[in-house]
């Protein structure tokens, strides 16, 4: 197993609750190398690099393994909302495991016997569940239809996420484990329209980026309005600024084209990463084993994140700052609806994947999956029903934090600093105080832009440019990609038939090059999530069960 290198977030693992010794070295054993940062009878705490207390006395403790971290003791869901940190706190009668009110750091947890055994990484914990697996299939359901997992679903039954904004709690008292679950600060405080202008939520950017201050920074910019807002502030502040844009693989490559004048209008000194369409299979596994085979993204990021690792720069993401400040996402529909039911149904069908050219998957598995994942959407979204921000919140609690977010926290993350400041808590709650309305069709991010810098602010961007400049050729459907994704379908098609329709096993049989005409935007998505779990069964064919799916 090729473990990602941590060098500027620790791995950890460890349990609390009533601990069997020879279940914690089977999981120390397991994942990365790893040492002692606490041990008492109820909690265990190991970390590949030295990790220390932020808060110690004689009766209490708490660390913390997120990039930012307290200075001092709190309840844990303020530090989670706060910081963004997965921690562990003891406050002298509970133990609390919890995860970033985001949950954008993955804490992956497994429950035996009294107790629970926790881990940064899913495949360790494997190592104490029992075999063959139990698959959960809920959890295919939505990474095949909406590209990441809901709830707290992985592909294990026994092993699952801790949800944002909530903790595993061992109970002195009681001598038992339970689960917490908070509404962060976001949800409790429900923003109201304050009136901020595109000048003041530019203050607070500026602000924000006080953190990052002597710092030298690689921001890529591609052709859209988070990238050149970012990159226009670091550059107003004075910073180190490099700028790097790759092909995102959308057959255009006109975010390299938009890049080049932003940099250029900026000053910014710009590289372009190139992509090899021969490399496409062993980016897209490494990828996928890398991401734990929980979301069909990011292979075309692999190349560029490789780069990251040894630019020795923080990089500056622009994470959230879509579903924040233009309503990426959230569809005219669902602004639109009259019912809760309505926007639900409408801001679930602009997550989920479209309608392909020829059906992908048996009427059966189909419908299975359709209502799977539309129960599981309701549930990860109950909590923001009726909430003034629900649409833009909803984007952000399930797709943000679930799916893109593996970019920068998984894929760059571990190896090298990356800072989010859409995601700090200043500008987090700025934005959410400015209605859905003001943001509709893009118009007061352009005032934002234009706060920050006019004249880029006016060059061409692809949020609004639907013509690409030229057309490229798609390195994921290229003959390399093709012969990739043709092998992992066969096994699909071999292993668990009834999933795929009629013409789909018609198509794989005619070989790598029939694959050729699923060039459109959602047949892409279609045959990555496939080619995606046809990847996962070969490398668990050996700890599967016979698979019996739930609609056959």
């Amino acid at each position: 197993m090729q473990w990602p290198t941590f060098n500027v977030r620790p791995y950890v693992c460890g349990g609390i609750g009533h601990l069997d010794e020879s279940a914690l070295e089977t999981l120390r054993e397991a994942g990365p190398r790893v040492k002692p940062a606490l041990r008492t009878p109820e909690a265990a705490l190991y970390s590949s690099s030295p990790l220390p207390p932020y808060q110690r006395d004689t009766r209490s403790w708490a660390f913390a393994w997120g990039e930012r971290r307290p200075a001092g003791p709190a309840p844990w869901i303020s530090v989670a909302e706060e910081f963004e940190t997965p921690g562990l706190i003891d406050d002298g009668d509970r133990i609390a495991l919890h995860a970033g009110g985001l949950g954008l750091v993955d804490v992956y947890y497994l429950t035996r016997d009294g107790a629970v055994y926790f881990s940064s990484l899913l495949e360790p914990l494997l190592a104490l569940a029992r075999t063959p697996y139990e698959i959960n299939w809920d959890a295919w359901a939505s990474i095949i239809q909406l590209t990441f997992p809901l709830r707290d679903d992985t592909p294990y039954v026994q092993v699952k996420r801790l949800a944002g904004a909530s903790a595993l709690v061992f109970d002195r008292a009681s001598g038992r484990v339970s689960t917490e679950r908070r509404l962060p600060r976001w949800l409790r405080e429900e923003p109201f329209e304050a009136g901020r202008t595109a000048g003041e939520i530019l203050e607070i950017l500026h602000e924000v980026y006080k953190e990052f201050d002597g710092r030298p920074l690689l921001v890529p910019v591609s052709g859209g309005y988070d990238s050149r807002l970012l990159c226009s502030v670091a550059v107003t502040r004075g910073a180190d600024v490099e700028s790097w844009t790759t092909s995102p693989d959308d057959g255009t490559d006109t975010d390299i084209a938009f890049a080049r004048a932003i940099t250029r209008e900026l000053g910014v000194r710009h590289r372009v990463i190139t992509q090899d369409a021969s490399a496409y299979p062993d980016d897209a596994l490494a990828a996928a084993r890398r991401l734990e085979f929980l979301t069909p993204h990011h292979a075309w990021y692999t190349p560029f994140a490789r780069e990251v690792h040894r630019a020795g720069r923080t990089l500056v993401d622009g994470l959230a700052g879509g579903p924040l400040l233009k309503n990426f996402m959230v569809s005219g529909a669902a602004l639109e609806a009259s019912s809760q039911a309505e926007r639900k149904a409408a801001l679930l069908g602009s997550l989920a994947l479209g309608t392909p050219s020829v059906p992908f998957l048996s009427e059966e598995a189909a419908a299975w999956i359709t209502s799977s994942v539309e129960t599981a959407f309701g549930q990860s979204t109950s909590m923001l029903n009726g909430h003034r921000a629900e649409l833009p919140l909803s984007v952000l609690h399930t797709r943000t934090a679930r799916g893109i977010a593996r970019s920068p926290v998984n894929l760059v993350g571990p190896e090298v600093s990356f800072a989010a400041p859409f995601t700090h808590p200043d500008f987090f709650d700025a934005a959410l105080s400015v209605g859905v309305a003001r943001k509709d069709k893009g118009r007061f991010y352009r005032e934002v832009l234009y706060a920050a810098n006019p004249r880029v602010a006016a060059l061409p961007s692809t949020n609004v440019v639907k013509q690409p400049l030229q057309r490229v050729p798609l390195r994921s459907a290229a003959a390399p990609a093709r012969e990739y994704g043709h092998r992992m379908l066969t096994r699909v098609a071999g292993t668990v038939p009834s999933l795929l329709s009629e013409p789909l096993h018609a198509v794989v049989a005619e070989g790598p090059d029939a694959l050729a005409r699923f060039n459109g935007w959602n047949d892409r998505f279609w045959v990555r999530s496939l080619v995606l779990f046809g990847a996962w069964l070969g490398d668990y064919e050996d700890r599967l069960p016979t698979l019996t799916p739930p609609w056959t």
